[in-house]
């Protein structure tokens, strides 16, 4: 028997899921109730109007699978919608700028809203609880209040750089989110204080009286569906009842005699496979850990698959992904080949800027072996919240690629890439790491450090997520300030372009599960608010 555990960035649902587990609910169960508690105490990272990618892994029933369910362009969008308002791409490949940053903020950034559906459909397949008994602790929260906490005042407080939304302007996109997040004079709330979101909970009340259906084409559906008609929304009450999840398989790699699973396009278990498969041809361990040989190393790594990600890695029903091609072991020596050789890959971008990324996720592990893990988000939040319904929709339409012809372009019914990379490492048959992040774009090298951490380095999972990290998803090498000057100096004379940044903890944030002789260790990145708790 496995010890149960779960960990998530924010304490309330991990108490949520742990609370589940210990009256005998499973790894699903728990999962289900976490997210939803999640869209409470988290509604700019996550939200029942989100999307995200579930892995399932669940040894109980004999399935090993995905839930993908990622948000679609609305049936209304056309190619050329947008292609006259481009103004630039971000920096590190995660979105565009637009004039009037349409796609950004308010209702035409609404993408297809399906985290709800996926959830009920994983506890219908797979769950031994109801959905009304999961959504109780999660209507709780909502109506009597939660904590505002750290991590989250941050996020309303960053400033973003060269023209990009202020995140505040997320908080007032709408009335009915200003009344939920600001006070009474417009300003921001404080940590510490309470937040209570009396339209939310009766939201989930219905939901749980009446079931997901009803978001999707009852009551809740034309509310929505009028909400957005009558102010320009692209999302119709056909989008609506078209959203469900889609089954997939796994995709499969080998690192250093360990089986390596994730998710497939156009989730972003496709990069963090490819890099793995390139830096087996080094002797990481012997480099040292974050030293200026090990991150260079690392870096070109990252770059390589960011430069392959752009150019072929999209929706597979709209695109031809090259699986086979960025998975093979002889491509992936090639590439490790030119990093020995020295060669300094550049990463093509249209403009410069930065861009937040606004996600979350979580890991459980049942009693009986089953393992979930599970990332959600808004993507980016709209800020637009329906008066009377209490949450917020997501911002998805933000990373779509409004020239024509490209891989992200738009397209009705089109998923945009999303760098979650839900992981699970077995030894033989067993699982022993499961591992994902929040982060945008930092989602694949976060997961990518956390295992590298692992595996070549020996680190429990708090170890594993908590070190000092970096990414490379342009030709600057980003850096956090735990990583010391003389290594950054060492890189710069070397010709490498670097940016430290003084936080922390800021490539995603990594949450992991380590399973060793029956036990659960669990970690939780210390740049957010969560924790880890064993059942």
């Amino acid at each position: 028997m496995t010890q149960g555990m779960v960990v998530a960035p924010q304490p309330e649902p991990v108490e949520v899921g742990a609370e589940v587990l210990r009256s005998g609910g499973n790894a699903v169960d728990a999962a289900v109730a976490t997210a939803l508690a999640q869209t409470v105490v988290d509604p700019f990272m996550c939200g029942i109007a989100g999307f995200g990618s579930m892995h399932l892994y669940l040894p109980s029933v004999g399935q090993h699978l995905c839930l993908d369910f990622h948000a679609r362009a609305p049936g209304a969008v056309t190619d050329t919608m947008w292609q006259d308002l481009l103004e630039k791409e971000a920096e590190d490949g995660f979105g565009f700028i637009l004039k009037g940053r349409v796609n950004e903020v308010g209702y035409q950034a609404i993408a297809t809203p399906e985290t709800l559906r996926a959830l009920d459909t994983a506890l219908t397949r797979f769950g031994t609880r109801s959905l009304a008994d999961l959504l109780k602790p999660a209507i709780a929260l909502a109506r009597d209040g939660y904590m505002i906490r750290p991590h989250m005042h941050r996020f309303w407080t960053q400033e973003e750089p060269a023209g990009r939304v202020q995140h505040i302007e997320y908080l007032r996109a709408s009335p009915a989110t200003a009344k939920t997040y600001l006070n009474a004079d417009g300003s921001l709330k404080t940590p510490g204080m309470t937040i209570k979101n009396p339209d939310m909970a009766q939201t989930l009340e219905r939901i749980a009286n009446n079931g997901a259906d009803d978001f999707y084409q009852g009551e809740i559906a034309g509310k929505i569906a009028a909400d957005m008609a009558a102010n320009g929304g692209l999302i119709s009450a056909a989008d609506l009842a078209n959203c469900g999840p889609e089954e997939t398989e796994p995709l499969w790699s080998e690192y250093r005699g360990l089986r390596v699973s994730s998710c497939p396009p156009p989730g972003g278990g496709i990069m963090v496979l490819q890099m793995l498969n390139i830096l087996e041809n080094f002797d990481l361990a012997a480099m040292g850990h974050n030293s200026p040989d090990y991150i260079r190393t690392v870096a070109e790594a990252m770059k390589i698959s960011t430069v392959d990600k752009d150019r072929g890695v999209g929706d597979p029903r709209f695109v031809d992904v090259p699986v086979a091609h960025l998975l093979d072991k002889g491509y992936a020596a090639d590439c490790a080949a030119r990093i020995k050789a020295g060669e300094v890959t550049h990463v093509p971008r249209v403009g410069r800027d930065k861009e937040s990324k606004d996600t979350t996720h979580l890991c459980v592990v049942d009693r009986a072996g089953d393992c979930v893990s599970l990332t959600h988000s808004l993507g980016m939040p709209s800020g637009v919240t329906t008066d009377g319904l209490g949450f917020i929709y997501n911002g998805c339409m933000g990373v779509f690629d409004p020239r024509p012809g490209q891989v992200g372009s738009l397209a009705p019914g089109k998923a945009r890439f999303t760098s979650m990379a839900p992981t699970i490492l077995f030894d033989g048959d067993q699982p022993r790491f499961i591992v994902g992040a929040p982060g945008g774009t930092y989602i694949a090298m976060g997961v990518l450090q956390a295992i590298l951490n692992h595996v070549d380095f020996g680190m429990d999972a708090q170890q594993a997520v908590s070190a000092p990290r970096f990414s490379a998803t342009s030709d600057i090498i980003e850096i956090v300030n735990r990583i010391p000057r003389a290594v950054e100096a060492d890189l710069n004379g070397r010709g490498y372009r670097t940016r430290r940044y003084p936080i922390n903890f800021h490539f995603a944030g990594v949450h992991a599960i380590r399973l060793k002789d029956g036990k659960a260790d669990g970690g939780a990145d210390p740049g957010r608010d969560g924790m880890a708790m064993a059942v």
